[in-house]
């Protein structure tokens, strides 16, 4: 029954992604649809974008491992996505309308007539670059998804939703990745509140105490600060709540934000993306938190014999609580989260090749036909690219995802932010963003956080901004451009 569910998904996912295919018509069309899309479909693609197997995998098994303490992360991610719809959207909409750009690296560069050239590329290699990580954390959710539900090994699982979605991406471009995204997203939210809600009616019928099995786990497991105090708290609350600078800068999601029609659609793609994000946070902190307490109480063996890996715990959840009927549904939300991500990270990879590597280094200007058939072909290297990456990489999802949230959100959120705010803000602030946010993330994680345990999104995106502010100083522009 499960088998037949998925399969099922499957075939709406395609369906979708060939309906939406025939609408797109040019290469505006294949890179940000046109901005003919509604604002509640755009808040929803960009919430299916931005909470990928991170949230359904990753913090689901970070709640499961330290419990409360994982409240810090969710704030922090509530707090990123809120400013950049409430105080980042508008002007973005506005910024990107005004001056044509199709893309976070052509608006950033469009900004600075003369140095087009390099901006577009340098940073197209830096989305590129993390987008890859990105990506092939997507792909190894899958292929943990499919270990857990169909017995699958996880290179098959991969194989499968990877494929997928590069057939599904590459075929239809924006328009398939939103119409896609708005499905998922609707299962998404599904998993994220029909679960907690079967998971408390499970406890209460089995007499466990919610409260009381977090505090029998010991170690601080049902307390906001996991019995920690001074340094390491203020280490803790800050590393969790610095998720909030990463959203800032992030392509994949702030390109939605690029595609709304007007400021109406502004207003109401702002409250659907509030709703949608304080249920989901909700729901996945309280699968990973309550499974925990269900694991410990030991009255389902099969689920304690299950529990090696704690990114697994939606799904081992899943499969041992809920009927097949109900498990498929279920489990094809959390397929959803990786397949919505990865498809929208292949858009904005492959589009960053095209229109801010490609067609600044093409001496011909190429027509919309053969635009779409290079971004097609670029997004089906890129996949494959990340496909194999995923075999190099030991790390879990979530520190995949931390490390990619922090390089791009330190290269590009400060560039945007000062570009939107403040009008002092120069081509040389542009360079020293890019440059000292991505290697400063690299550099950090490598270097800096294995002694200070201090997050690399935090550190390298306070290089970033500074480095920004003070090269903007040093070197101002002759002339103050408008915002």
């Amino acid at each position: 029954m499960m088998m037949f569910i998925f399969i099922l998904y499957l075939a709406v996912v395609i369906g979708l992604a060939v309906w939406s295919a025939m609408r797109s018509k040019t290469n505006d069309d294949f890179i940000l649809g046109g901005r003919k899309l509604s604002g509640t479909a755009l808040a929803l693609s960009e919430r299916s974008t931005g909470e990928s197997a991170w949230l359904l995998l990753g913090l689901t098994g970070e709640a499961y491992l330290i419990g409360m303490e994982s409240i810090w992360v969710a704030i922090g991610c509530v707090a990123g996505i809120l400013f950049i719809w409430i105080v980042m959207s508008g002007r973005l909409r506005s910024e990107s309308a005004r001056t044509g750009a199709l893309t976070i690296p052509s608006l950033l560069s469009r900004r600075f007539p003369g140095t087009a050239r390099p901006i577009g590329i340098l940073s197209a290699v830096i989305v590129i670059f993390f987008f890859l990580f990105y990506i092939a954390a997507q792909f190894k959710g899958a292929g943990a998804v499919f270990e857990k539900t169909f017995g699958l090994s996880p290179v098959w699982g991969m194989i499968i939703g990877s494929l997928v979605v590069i057939i599904y991406t590459s075929f239809g471009g924006f328009m398939a990745v939103v119409a896609t995204d708005v499905f998922q997203s609707v299962l998404m939210i599904f998993t994220l509140i029909i679960l907690p809600v079967l998971l408390l009616f499970f406890m209460a019928s089995h007499h466990i105490d919610f409260v009381g099995g977090m505090n029998a786990i010991g170690d601080g497991y049902g307390s906001v600060t996991h019995a920690m105090a001074g340094g390491t708290l203020g280490l803790a609350i800050i590393n969790g709540l610095c998720w909030a600078f990463g959203y800032t800068g992030q392509p994949q999601l702030l390109s939605r934000m690029m595609a709304l029609r007007n400021q109406a659609d502004v207003k109401r793609a702002i409250w659907v993306a509030a709703v949608w994000t304080v249920v989901a946070y909700c729901g996945a902190i309280l699968i990973g938190i309550a499974g925990r307490v269900i694991v410990h109480s030991g009255q389902i063996p099969a689920l304690s014999e299950s529990m090696k890996d704690a990114e697994q715990i939606l799904p081992a959840l899943t499969m041992v609580l809920v009927n097949p009927l109900l498990a498929g549904i279920l489990l094809s939300g959390v397929v959803s989260a990786m397949m919505s991500t990865a498809s929208s990270e292949l858009i904005i990879c492959s589009s960053a090749m095209s229109e801010d590597i490609y067609r600044p280094l093409s001496s011909k200007v190429k027509a919309d036909r053969k635009m779409i058939r290079i971004n097609k072909i670029l997004t089906l290297g890129v996949g494959l690219l990340a496909f194999i990456l995923v075999f190099l990489m030991p790390d879990t999802i979530f520190r995949l995802v931390s490390y990619s949230w922090a390089g791009i959100g330190a290269a590009f959120g400060p560039a945007l932010l000062l570009m939107l705010f403040w009008k002092r803000f120069s081509r040389a602030g542009v360079f020293a963003s890019l440059i000292a946010g991505s290697l400063g993330a690299v550099l950090w994680k490598e270097f800096v956080y294995p002694s200070t345990r201090i997050s690399e999104i935090f550190g390298s995106f306070l290089i970033s901004f500074v480095m920004a502010v003070l090269f903007s100083l040093l070197l101002p522009e002759k002339k103050h451009a408008d915002i």
